[in-house]
């Protein structure tokens, strides 16, 4: 396991809401609790500056992480993470033990590719709509990708690119096809832009559909 994902963590025993804002106040430390794989819940405290430090890794979120928790190594992945309101500073740390054989549901960012050279883009002068950020997958730990690429290259304007268009690795599904046609969810859109002959073309397209004809040239 790289050092990059590796995280120390203690054991604690004051419990509560008041031992939690004495952690966070008194020592600089973060509470957190540690669960899974058919053992019992562990209550841990980290270091502040140790978490955000690798929180600053997006990778973090979506990569199995060593805890080492007095003298144990565990591995597990960053199950939930509360943050404060205003500060954005984490309060509280959710980590789930891994069990190799047995499938993970965790989110994982998408990463759009090609923005630049996207068709829809560069011919007719689109703009790229962003409709998500992560999706949620199901896979053994072995098959954990870190994130999901989008490829937009070959998106032209008026066109969205949906959860089944995603390119996947060998053992990872999107959790949300599992329950039907009807979360096919879209992801990416390339857009016209308001306002542009493009937009007014369209609308005139979508018009002469409705009344069942085609726009013609005004003599």
């Amino acid at each position: 396991m790289a050092e990059a994902f590796v995280l120390n963590a203690t054991i604690r025993s004051d419990k509560g809401k008041g031992a939690s804002r004495r952690l966070r106040r008194l020592q600089n430390l973060v509470p957190g609790v540690v669960y899974g794989a058919g053992q019992d819940p562990q209550s841990i405290s980290i270091e502040f500056k140790e978490l955000v430090k690798q929180l600053e890794n997006e990778a973090t979120y979506s990569h199995i992480l060593t805890l080492k928790l007095e003298g144990a190594d565990q591995q597990v992945v960053l199950k939930d993470l509360q943050r404060h309101p205003a500060k954005s500073d984490p309060m509280h740390a959710d980590f789930l033990r891994i069990d190799e054989n047995k499938e993970l549901h965790i989110n994982v960012p998408l990463h759009f590719i090609n923005e630049d050279i996207c068709v829809g883009v560069k011919m007719s002068g689109g703009v790229i709509g962003h409709q998500m950020a992560e999706v949620e997958i199901s896979c053994l730990p072995k098959d954990l990708p870190e994130f999901i690429e989008v490829d937009l290259e070959n998106v032209d304007t008026g066109d969205t690119v949906h959860l089944s268009d995603l390119k996947l690795s060998e053992g990872v599904t999107i959790v949300a096809l599992s329950h039907g046609d009807d979360h096919d969810l879209p992801v990416a859109s390339v857009n016209i832009p308001r306002g542009s002959d493009l937009e007014d073309e369209a609308d005139a397209t979508e018009e002469s559909a409705e009344e069942g004809g085609t726009p013609s040239e005004e003599e």
